[in-house]
């Protein structure tokens, strides 16, 4: 790590520790030509996830896009914003950890689909019923029939 104050290339580690509930590393170090101290962060180099839109254009994901959508089907329902956010760190992790680094939205939508049936029912259906464009009272009710069973 360079030196900040003299340019010098070496220094050592005095102190280091977890910042940023542990999403970093804070260190402190000192340089070994003139002695001053300087702080460093170490952070997990994160690949950018790429979505592919159903007409087939590309965009980088957006947790803030999918919270959106799911606030949403969450209208005038008890589900806490903090539920919501929860779901979406769990999605961004798994997306993250998964070797693919482009993933449909019909991927996501079926991950926030699961997710949110678990949560509350009617924000299930009102999000299905915009994600899958439910054409007709069929389509909807077969989805109802579906969750219905579900239960059972």
């Amino acid at each position: 790590m360079k030196c900040p104050f003299c340019g010098f290339s070496d220094s050592k580690v005095i102190d280091s520790r977890p910042a940023e509930e542990g999403a970093t590393i804070r260190r402190r170090r000192e340089c070994l030509a003139c002695q001053k101290r300087f702080t460093t962060y170490e952070i997990i180099e994160r690949m950018p996830l790429v979505v592919i839109k159903r007409d087939g254009s590309r965009q980088t994901f957006d947790k803030v896009k999918l919270i959106n959508g799911m606030v949403r089907a969450c209208e005038k329902r008890p589900v806490p914003l903090s539920a919501l956010e929860s779901i979406a760190d769990d999605i961004e992790q798994e997306l993250q950890s998964s070797l693919e680094r482009e993933i449909s939205t019909a991927e996501i939508g079926e991950m926030v689909m699961a997710r949110l049936k678990d949560v509350d029912e009617v924000a299930y259906v009102r999000f299905a019923s915009v994600y899958r464009s439910f054409k007709d009272i069929n389509t909807f009710m077969e989805e109802l029939t579906k969750l219905l069973r579900s239960k059972n």
